[in-house]
């Protein structure tokens, strides 16, 4: 089916206010990536080969009833034709589990076991193991092999002219995300700046990312400080969303701003990095000159863009680092519980509503480093996160979704609340280890944070 060409602005804000969904309609949809490796040296697994990322996708389909997605021939993912979940490729060949969107939280994380549990018995005979950490410990950019996506083929070189990280980014990093919903404009502009002002604070719980190259990185979450030197053009805090008259049509003018990647045609990549997708809609695109845009390019479009916290027709939750199984669950069970009460949310916002932009971009810049101990006026996150971890706990008690043993959500946020009950992340954590009991010997993390 052919999409519609775009006539106006208009199109483009509608293609948003689609997203608009009365809370019985409300889901959680959870995003999980992690690297893949083979067990017997820790080096990361090609895409081809007998035990190779495409043998593993050809092993789930013999498996599971799940669609091959395709790229000029190649497998690069699956898609589930009952559920809406999906299989994907990073760059570099993380694993990623697009979850199905879902009611509540305990749907989310049995998906996720689900998962794990079904790649195990396929990548276990394979010599294939599954890491939950941020950024990879200990290969280079050299040693990992590109997955064969034409988008990446696109991205790589332009990100290697706009920003010093943005290869980091797209081979040696992973990352936790929930996409949820909203109900109106004002929801969905209220649900996004208590999100963007919050997000440090959950990339400070969710901090997994100490090593690179073999050794400790100086950072808690590399993967953000990563994300801060990737593309200032399409990343940060977007701080015009804090400005009086935010909606839908704000940030199209911001993504009608952010240099354009690629466009589609006959399921074929045409690299326009750089271009404007404004001089797109007047016909002067110089790759495909005299052609308008359609919406499905506009949709393309808004997906390559990497705030803190993306619009689509949900909002995306981005800022946390890959983890082991439980924090999995515990990141869509921290903003569920934010975002799916209103008083929770309310509070949300009367917590950072006095913040001012300058406050907000200093958390996104200490914060990979420091993580919950990053001063904050007269305290630390620490004391942030502990606020928004009561609030979430009280959302989710108030939406009292109990699963088959009569238990609401908030036992998912368990994790979380030992993190702040020792004061220490799963990165800190994992340093003590390093220089504890693994005695030095990095290759302990392929066991100690494999899943």
């Amino acid at each position: 089916m052919t999409s519609p060409l775009i006539d106006s602005k208009a199109d483009l804000i509608e293609v948003l206010s689609r997203g608009n969904k009365p809370k019985q309609q409300w889901r959680i949809g959870t995003e999980h990536e992690k690297f893949t490796f083979f067990k017997k040296d820790n080096s990361p697994v090609p895409y081809e080969g007998e035990n190779g990322i495409e043998a593993l996708l050809k092993g789930i389909m013999a498996l599971e009833d799940w669609d091959p997605l395709l790229d000029e021939g190649k497998i690069i993912g699956l898609k589930c034709p009952d559920t809406g979940g999906a299989i994907s490729l990073e760059p570099g060949g993380q694993f990623e589990l697009s979850g199905a969107p879902l009611k509540n939280v305990h749907q989310t994380c049995a998906e996720t076991a689900a998962h794990l549990k079904m790649l195990s018995e396929i990548a276990e005979p394979m010599g294939i193991g599954f890491l939950g950490v941020g950024v990879a410990p200990t290969w280079s950019l050299d040693e990992i092999p590109l997955m064969p996506k034409s988008r990446y083929g696109i991205m790589k070189p332009y990100m290697e002219k706009v920003g010093t990280l943005g290869t980091s980014m797209m081979m040696q990093s992973c990352t936790v995300q929930v996409n949820l919903d909203f109900s109106s404009e004002s929801d969905m502009v209220k649900k996004l700046r208590v999100s963007l002002a919050l997000q440090p604070i959950a990339t400070a719980l969710f901090a997994n990312s100490p090593f690179l190259n073999g050794k400790p990185n100086g950072y808690l979450s590399y993967r953000s400080h990563i994300w801060q030197h990737t593309d200032n053009a399409r990343t940060g805090m977007l701080p015009f969303v804090f400005e009086e008259g935010m909606g839908f049509e704000q940030y199209v003018d911001y993504a009608l701003d952010v240099p354009m990647y690629f466009v589609m045609r006959d399921k074929k990549y045409i690299n326009v990095a750089g271009e404007s997708f404004r001089d797109f809609m007047n016909g002067d695109l110089p790759q495909l000159k005299g052609e308008k845009p359609t919406i499905q390019d506009w949709e393309d479009h808004i997906s390559t863009i990497f705030p803190e916290v993306r619009l689509k027709q949900f909002l995306e939750m981005r800022g946390a680092d890959g983890a082991p199984w439980a924090e999995i669950c515990a990141l869509p069970a921290l903003w569920a519980g934010i975002f799916y009460d209103q008083n929770a949310l309310d509070a949300a916002w009367d917590l950072v509503k006095g913040w001012s932009e300058e406050e907000r971009q200093n958390l996104r810049n200490d914060v990979p480093k420091l993580a919950l101990e990053t001063k904050f006026r007269n305290g630390t996150v620490a004391d942030i996160a502990r606020q928004m971890l009561d609030i979430s706990t009280a959302g989710l008690k108030a939406r009292n979704c109990l699963n088959g043993e009569s238990m609401d959500e908030t036992h998912h946020l368990a994790p979380l609340e030992y993190t702040l009950k020792t004061g220490k992340t799963l990165a800190e954590r994992m340093l003590e280890l390093y220089h504890g009991k693994w005695n030095g010997d990095i290759s302990k993390v392929f066991i100690d944070a494999a899943y």
